[in-house]
């Protein structure tokens, strides 16, 4: 893990960065649309215009890649973020903050491609899943600060969004710094989403599903909480330690998905996610220490599937595709992120919060059949004659 960290070192502490911004922005969002009083309904349209922005980045990220590179790629996206960001000080009309979340996911789709992509183009394949779970680490050390940060200016102020906007522009400098490994120049093969369907329908399933299940967590968590009688500090709290739970099944997740079959890894943690739901969606009043404890256990099960996802995804890919690739499963997961705040947003607008997680069990339900299905197929996207080995 240190030769990981080392090799790595400036792309973790840009997406620790990205993520502590990112995190801080949604629930503040979150937050000031409950005070408001409209927040199942926009709190879910606010999620998935980011998450429809990350559908549209897709196609743009992959774009600008191959025009201006991988670092320069990524120092525009922040530059459109931090614009964004402060933008919402400029007016309350939530029609305004929706376009600016869209533009907000479309940029940082463009980031995170270029850091997946770098990553898996550069990690040696017998550590992708390290290289991969450290990438997480990272994330999950930003979206826990994030949330602790909420005490910032009472956590509903404008000094927040001065925070976030810090937070994306320091970002750019260890990516502009970094001096080790660099990816390829990507191809201009252009690749069909069908094919990818095809050969990959296990590991899209489970980032879409992974992606509908974060859009929930990120847009209508903070509102379930909030709904609770939690005030801002201690909706960061719960946050953050779902988060944290998440950070720390990371590590054991990437020796385990380095020696054991990601697809039955996916397969059980599904199942235990189901488990994990259960006090959330069936207790009207739970008290304050089952929801602590639940949702401790909720992110240390689900924040594991989309790097098993990533990682299951790649181990059937050639070189040349990973920047395509990564660019498709961002694209699945901002689906997923776009439709899960909708539909759980208007189930707990009619029935209450804990319509969000009788979703959410609905949901790995159906992730876990799609796993028992069967085993990817290894057939090549570009070139038949190169197969993947299927995990």
């Amino acid at each position: 893990m240190f030769a990981l960290t080392k090799a790595f070192g400036p792309i973790y502490a840009a997406t620790l960065l990205m993520q502590l911004g990112s995190s801080l922005l949604m629930t503040y969002l979150a937050l000031r649309l409950d005070t408001a009083g409209v927040a199942e309904v926009w709190g879910g349209a606010l999620m998935a215009a980011n998450a429809l922005g990350m559908v549209v980045g897709g196609r743009v990220g992959y774009w600008l890649i191959a025009r201006v590179s991988h670092v320069r790629a990524f120092v525009v996206g922040a530059g459109v973020i931090v614009s964004a960001v402060l933008s919402h000080q400029l007016s309350d009309w939530l029609p305004l903050w929706l376009a600016l979340r869209f533009i907000v996911g479309t940029a940082m789709m463009c980031q995170m491609m270029v850091i997946e992509s770098w990553l898996n183009g550069c990690a040696p394949p017998d550590r992708r899943g390290g290289a991969l779970s450290l990438y997480m680490v990272a994330s999950y050390v930003g979206m826990m600060l994030g949330q602790l940060l909420l005490g910032l200016d009472h956590g509903l102020g404008a000094l927040v969004l001065s925070g976030v906007a810090i937070a994306f522009a320091i970002g750019m400098v260890p990516m502009a710094l970094h001096t080790g490994a660099q990816p390829s120049a990507i191809s201009q093969v252009r690749i069909r989403p069908m094919l990818y369907i095809r050969r990959l329908p296990q590991a899209l399933g489970t980032v879409l599903v992974s992606g509908l299940l974060n859009g929930c967590f990120y847009g209508l968590t903070p509102i379930f909480a909030a709904q609770l009688g939690f005030t801002p500090s201690e909706v960061g709290q719960f946050m953050a330690l779902g988060i944290a739970a998440g950070l720390v099944a990371q590590l054991p997740l990437g020796m385990l998905s380095d020696r054991y079959s990601r697809v039955a890894l996916i397969r059980v943690i599904a199942i235990l996610l189901c488990v994990a739901y259960l006090p959330l969606a069936v207790f009207d009043a739970p008290g304050a220490g089952w929801v602590m404890l639940a949702g401790a256990a909720i992110g240390f099960l689900q924040f594991c599937l989309y790097p098993l996802g990533v990682a299951h995804a790649n181990d059937n890919l050639e070189a040349e595709l990973r920047v395509s690739v990564a660019g498709v499963l961002l694209m699945a997961f901002g689906i997923g992120a776009t439709i899960g705040p909708l539909l759980a947003g208007a189930l707990m607008a009619y029935t209450g919060p804990q319509a969000l997680y009788l979703f959410s069990i609905a949901v790995t339900v159906l992730l876990t059949l799609l796993i028992g299905v069967g085993r990817e197929t290894g057939t090549s996207v570009a070139r038949p004659s190169r197969t993947g080995v299927a995990n």
